[in-house]
């Protein structure tokens, strides 16, 4: 009876645990990414352009490993700065799975960069749509034919986000609000009623700095902060080492949630590949095995002759 009474304790623990989770997951909206400071087209449009050369990124998020129903999210961006360098352009694509939430999103990317005396200022916008879906039919019920889980609605919704980015040869700080369009949807219907809170402004802050140690190790650390209405400030502080030009070793730590792994390796002056481990310290520890992303990056160049040179960030 002790041994039962215990395994209903731990499911009501487990599942108060995810209700909270959900309701931070509706509050926020937006994923979030270990790895940023190899993702930054996702946070900030004005990152568009600001390497020497066309850029690729994908990345792969598998979170809380074990709990049914945890965020998974796939991402594809690439970004080039136009002829000129002034302005930039990119394309992002986003898919992401929490639970019955199904969310695939298109953004197209645009900046306009000022030279500086010894950087770059852009500012950059970007405009897609998202595709936001319910699968109730997957959830599982104790009454069948329950009305409340028939169906399954979808809503493409339009939106855009505003950024502004700075960055030198060792420094970097950008300010952004990926998602400006408050857009709501019917939980039931999937119509676009004024009924569930769907997106909510978020307020990114990252900034990150290099410094060489000597010819062989550079040190950097980063920052992100997010804030979003309904949820308490976030920030995510991390310091990454970087060997002879190849090898990233760091860790990260996001305020109230989990400490980060972090490995890069730049197989060659185009080519890199991430991975980072991050280990929750919420009540959700002993439910799940951790989290994992995985990044892939590359970078070339369509002028004939030119050298890619590697980029901190």
């Amino acid at each position: 009876m002790k041994r039962l009474t215990k395994y209903y304790q731990k499911k009501l623990v487990l599942f108060a645990a995810l209700i909270v989770t959900s309701m931070q997951v509706q509050a926020q909206f937006e994923p979030q990414f270990t790895q940023y400071m190899f993702n930054e087209m996702f946070i900030n449009p004005a990152y568009a352009g600001s390497r020497e050369h066309a850029s690729l990124t994908a990345l792969y998020r598998n979170q809380w490993v074990g709990i049914d129903g945890a965020p998974k999210t796939q991402t594809f961006s690439g970004h080039t700065a136009l002829k000129n360098e002034k302005f930039g352009v990119g394309l992002s694509v986003m898919n992401e799975e929490i639970g019955v939430t199904h969310d695939l999103s298109f953004f197209g990317n645009y900046a306009y960069r000022i030279p500086m005396k010894n950087g770059f200022f852009s500012m950059g916008i970007q405009a897609g749509l998202i595709n936001h879906q319910e699968k109730l039919l997957d959830v599982k019920t104790q009454d069948q034919g329950d009305n409340s889980f028939m169906g399954t609605p979808k809503l493409t919704v339009p939106n855009s986000g505003f950024g502004t980015y700075y960055y030198s040869k060792n420094f970097y700080v950008g300010l952004s609000i990926p998602r400006l369009l408050q857009n709501k949807v019917d939980a039931n219907t999937g119509k676009g009623k004024n009924t569930v809170e769907m997106q909510y402004w978020h307020y990114y802050l990252m900034g990150g700095y290099v410094f060489p140690i000597n010819d062989m190790i550079k040190l950097k650390p980063t920052f992100m902060v997010k804030s979003v209405s309904g949820a308490p400030i976030e920030a995510d502080l991390g310091v990454h080492a970087l060997f002879n030009e190849t090898i990233w070793l760091g860790g990260s730590y996001r305020t109230g949630d989990s400490w980060s792994a972090i490995m890069s390796i730049q197989l060659n002056k185009q080519l890199r590949i991430g991975y980072s481990f991050d280990n929750t310290i919420t009540d959700l520890k002993q439910y799940n095995s951790g989290s994992h992303e995985i990044t892939l990056g590359y970078d070339f160049s369509f002028v004939k002759n030119k050298i890619v040179t590697p980029r901190y960030f």
